[in-house]
């Protein structure tokens, strides 16, 4: 009954990890998608201010997002101890 105790274990592991994998992936694309708006915004209309601003802003929070997703990718990581 131990062995068959064991695998779910790792079972469970494994699709932690992988679900740890999808959510990394899930704040890289956000970041991504926003960063791509702030260039388009800055390309087509670099001339207003308010969208300059606009741009600025989803840079800032584009590159946040993706910091804040690789620390608690880490962190999950760390505390899985793989």
């Amino acid at each position: 009954m131990t062995n068959s105790s064991d695998t779910r274990d790792q079972l469970a592991l494994e699709r932690t990890l992988l679900a740890n994998e999808r959510t990394l992936l899930a704040y890289i694309r956000t970041g991504l998608s926003l960063l791509a708006a702030a260039a388009l915004l800055l390309h087509l209309f670099a001339s207003v201010l308010i969208y300059t601003i606009v741009s600025w802003l989803l840079v800032i929070f584009g590159v946040g997002i993706l910091v804040v997703g690789i620390l608690r990718f880490k962190q999950v990581r760390k505390k899985l101890a793989v």
